[in-house]
C-alpha cells in the first residue's frame, strides 16, 4: 500500500540563479509575500531621431518636470505637451560622437543641467533662461562622468588624465582654476582608471581597482579629505553604479556588490547570480551594462547585453534585487537605456496636441501623473522612453527539486498557490541527478478543484510554474503538492 506524504508548500528556491533550482524563474518581482509579475513596457514619449545614449529629468523651481536625452552627437529637450523631442545642442550642430562603449551622463545643480561625455566639453543648460546648452563656464576637462558632492561639481572619466579627479568652486560651477573658491583637482598613484563618483554630501570615488571616499573639509588647504576604502576592489562596469538612500551597488570584477560610506563591502551575487551573470554577459559592450533603482520600491535593475543578443543594439535582459529581502530575479526586456523618469503633468486642454480622441491617445489617463514622482523607465530599441506600464509579462516559477532518496514518487499533481485566474504547471522528472535537465511532463491547467493533474512516477521532481502573458494576478508562492511515495 502506497505511503501518502502530507502536504506541504514547495517554495521557488530563488536565493541562487547559477544553480537549476531557479533556472527558469522570470519575469517576476521578489516581494515579502511571495512573487509579483513584472509588467511590459509602455511607450509615453515620441521618438528620438537615432539611439538614445543617456536621458535625465530635472526639478525646476516650481515643481514641474524637464525631460533631457542624448543621442550619439546631440541633446535633446522633451516637449511636455506634445512629448516630442527639440533638438537643443549647441549652436544647433551636431557634437563629436561619443565613444562606442559610453554613455552620456547629467546632473543638476540649482538651476543648471550639466552634460558630459568625454569627446566633448561640459555642456549647461539654465532651466530659467536657456534654449540650447552652451559650453560650460570656465575652463573644466572634458569629462566622461559627473556627479555632485556636497555644493560642488564633480569631474571623473577625464580626457586627459584618467587617473585624477577635479571639482569645481564652492557653489561655483562655472569655475575650475585651482586655488580659486575650493576649485582643485587630485590625481591617485595607484588603483586605477577613475570610473565615476557617487555623489552625496560624502563622494565616493571609483576605481578599476580600488574605492575612496572624499569628505569636505572647510578652511583646510587640502579642501576635500580623500581616504582609501578598499584596495584591489573597484568597479567593472561604471554604468552599473546604483545609489538607494545611503547604499551602492555595482558590478566588480569579483560580482555584486553593496557598500557604503563607511566602506563595507557585501557580496550579495556570491554563489548565487555571478557565475551565470558572468558566462552570459556581453563585455565588449559595458555601455549597456546600466543599473537604476526602482523609486517606488526596495528594486535595483541591472540592465546588460547578453552574448545572445548578437548585434542588437542594446540590452536584452534585466535583473532585479530585492536588497530588503536579499533575493534577486531574472527579466527579459529589451532596450537601449534604462533610469528613472518622472512624468510632466498636463491639462485636460494639452491632450487635443496629443490625439483628437481620448480613445486614440497612447496611453491611459490613469497613468499621467498627479505629482511629479519619478518611476523605474526605459528607451526601448525604437528610440520611445516609457514605463513599465503594460500588461503583465508571462511569468515562470520553479520549486526547488525533491525526492524521497530510497523511494520513488507518485505525484497526482500540484496545487498553485497564487491568485492567477489563469495558470499552468508541468513537472520536471529525472531518475538520477546525472540525467539531462529539462525533461518535463506535459503541462496541464488548474481545473475547478484548484489542482494541475499530473500521473507522473519518478525519482526526482520539481514543479514548474507557468502564467501567461496579460493575466492579472498579485503574487505567487509556491505549489503544494499531491504527492505519495511509491516503491523502491
Amino acid at each position: 500500500m502506497a505511503e501518502t506524504i502530507p502536504f506541504g508548500q514547495y517554495m521557488p528556491d530563488v536565493s541562487d540563479l547559477n544553480t537549476p533550482n531557479s533556472r527558469f524563474l522570470s519575469n517576476v518581482l521578489p516581494r515579502s509575500d511571495g512573487y509579483g509579475p513584472f509588467k511590459d513596457f509602455g511607450t509615453f514619449t515620441g521618438a528620438l531621431p537615432s539611439a538614445c545614449r543617456g536621458y535625465f529629468y530635472a526639478r525646476k523651481t516650481d515643481g514641474s518636470i524637464q525631460t533631457f536625452a542624448a543621442t550619439d552627437t546631440r541633446l535633446y529637450r522633451m516637449d511636455n505637451t506634445t512629448f516630442a523631442w527639440t533638438d537643443i545642442s549647441k549652436g544647433g550642430v551636431a557634437y563629436p560622437a561619443v565613444s562606442q562603449t559610453a554613455q552620456w551622463q547629467f546632473a543638476q545643480f540649482n538651476n543648471f543641467i550639466i552634460a558630459v561625455q568625454a569627446n566633448v566639453v561640459p555642456q549647461v543648460f539654465d532651466l530659467t533662461t536657456s534654449t540650447a546648452f552652451a559650453d560650460l563656464g570656465g575652463t573644466p576637462p572634458q569629462a566622461a562622468y559627473i556627479s555632485i558632492i556636497n555644493r560642488f561639481v564633480v569631474l571623473s572619466g577625464l580626457l586627459s588624465f584618467p587617473y585624477r579627479i577635479q571639482w569645481s568652486g564652492l557653489n561655483a560651477p562655472a569655475t575650475w582654476t585651482s586655488g580659486i573658491t575650493y576649485s582643485d583637482f587630485q590625481d591617485f598613484p595607484d588603483g586605477g582608471v577613475v570610473r565615476g563618483v557617487v555623489g552625496g554630501e560624502l563622494g565616493i570615488i571609483m576605481q578599476d581597482s580600488a574605492i575612496r571616499r572624499m569628505m569636505f573639509s572647510p578652511g583646510s588647504d587640502i579642501v576635500f579629505q580623500i581616504d582609501r576604502l578598499a584596495k584591489d576592489k573597484g568597479v567593472l562596469a561604471p554604468y552599473s553604479l546604483v545609489t538607494m538612500g545611503e547604499k551602492i551597488f555595482f558590478l566588480s570584477a569579483q560580482g555584486f556588490m553593496k557598500s557604503d560610506a563607511s566602506g563595507s563591502l557585501v557580496p550579495i551575487g556570491t554563489q548565487r547570480v555571478d557565475s551565470t551573470f558572468f558566462a552570459d554577459y556581453d563585455d565588449a559592450h559595458p555601455e549597456f551594462m546600466i543599473g537604476s533603482a526602482d523609486p517606488a520600491s526596495n528594486v535595483c535593475i541591472w540592465a546588460y547585453k547578453s552574448k545572445s543578443a548578437g548585434s542588437q543594439a542594446g540590452f536584452n535582459k534585466l535583473l532585479c534585487y530585492n536588497w530588503l529581502l536579499d533575493k534577486w530575479t531574472p527579466v527579459t526586456m529589451s532596450g537601449q537605456y534604462l533610469s528613472s523618469l518622472a512624468k510632466p503633468g498636463i491639462t485636460l486642454e494639452g491632450l487635443n496636441t496629443i490625439s483628437a480622441s481620448i480613445d486614440a491617445l497612447p496611453f491611459s489617463l490613469d497613468s499621467l501623473s498627479t505629482s511629479t514622482l519619478p518611476s523605474i523607465s526605459m528607451m526601448d530599441l525604437n528610440n520611445v522612453a516609457g514605463f513599465f506600464t503594460g500588461s503583465n509579462l508571462e511569468a515562470t516559477i520553479e520549486t526547488s527539486e525533491i525526492s524521497m532518496i530510497e523511494r520513488r514518487m507518485n505525484i497526482n499533481g500540484v496545487y498553485p498557490v497564487t491568485d492567477a485566474p489563469s495558470v499552468f504547471a508541468s513537472i520536471e522528472v529525472r531518475e538520477l541527478l546525472t540525467d539531462p535537465l529539462e525533461q518535463y511532463s506535459p503541462e496541464t491547467a488548474r481545473e475547478i478543484d484548484g489542482k494541475c493533474p499530473f500521473l507522473v512516477n519518478t525519482r526526482y521532481a520539481r514543479a514548474k510554474l507557468r502564467i501567461p502573458y496579460g493575466t492579472n494576478w498579485t503574487y505567487a508562492t509556491g505549489v503544494l503538492p499531491d504527492m505519495s511515495a511509491a516503491g523502491r
